[in-house]
Formats: structure tokens, C-alpha cells, sequence
């Protein structure tokens, strides 16, 4: 079946349903806002505790990460997403949620060829563009310290 770029836009246009706007936009808001009101109790949680600023973001992205995988895991995420839409792509929860997913979705195949091989299936292109960025973001940065002396 040959069928031309405009044709296929319009046939997934019409098998697409419509995304009601009026009620994602404000659900993404609310529960965006929610985890990062989440990730600000914590820190001032582990502040209180004693905890240094460096040290209580670490704990609270901890926690975070934590907190997304087991709620991946209990296929919480997954129904909080339907309703929160890209509420729930907080970079830090998004992000375990995206390595995760993948993970017990493949845990049949084995712990190898499975959960190893098929854990960041999503995120590694981010986490390999991310350091292949840094790397030459610090090659940048030491050439031009090395001639500005």
C-alpha cells in the first residue's frame, strides 16, 4: 500500500483522538507542582535534620528517584501519568520512571538479555548525549583556560 506523506497525516489525524486541553494542561500543572512541592518538603526535611544543603539534595534526589521506581513498580506511575499527562516528566521522577518502565517490562526475558539489556532502552540516548556533551563541553572549557594564561 503506497500512500503519500499528506494522505498518512491525514489518516492518523482522523484515528487520532483529540486531547482535551482544557483538562490536561491544568492536571500536568497541578501534579508537576505537586512532585516539586514534594522534592522542596523533603529538602527542607533533611535540612531540618541537620543535614547540609549539598547533602539534603542529594538525600532528596534520592528519595525521589526511589519513590518513582516503586510507585513504576506498583504500576502507580503509570495511572498517575494517565490523568497527569507531562505533569509527571519532572525531570528526576520521569526520567527513574523511563528507566524502570522498561526494565520490568523485559524482566521475563531474563536478568541479562532482559531487565540489563532493555533497562535504558529510553534513557540512554539521554544519558549518552549527556555525557558525551559534558565531555566535550570540558575539552571546550580546559582549551580555553589552558590559552587565557
Amino acid at each position: 500500500m503506497n500512500i503519500s506523506n499528506q494522505e498518512y497525516g491525514e489518516l492518523a489525524k482522523r484515528r487520532s483522538p483529540a486531547t482535551p486541553m482544557y483538562k490536561t494542561l491544568p492536571m500536568a500543572f497541578v501534579v508537576g507542582g505537586l512532585i516539586c512541592c514534594l522534592g522542596e518538603g523533603l529538602l527542607n526535611m533533611y535540612g531540618a535534620l541537620g543535614l547540609s544543603d549539598e547533602t539534603a539534595g542529594a538525600w532528596t534526589s534520592v528519595t525521589l528517584i526511589f519513590l518513582s521506581a516503586l510507585l513504576t513498580g506498583l504500576k502507580l506511575y503509570d495511572r498517575i501519568a494517565q490523568h497527569a499527562g507531562a505533569g509527571t516528566l519532572v525531570p528526576i521522577t520521569g526520567f527513574a520512571n523511563s528507566v524502570v518502565s522498561p526494565a520490568l517490562e523485559f524482566k521475563s526475558e531474563g536478568f541479562v538479555l532482559g531487565l540489563g539489556a532493555k533497562m535504558f532502552v529510553i534513557a540512554g540516548p539521554v544519558i549518552v548525549y549527556g555525557i558525551s556533551a559534558s565531555v566535550l563541553y570540558g575539552i571546550i572549557y580546559y582549551l580555553i583556560t589552558l590559552f587565557q594564561r
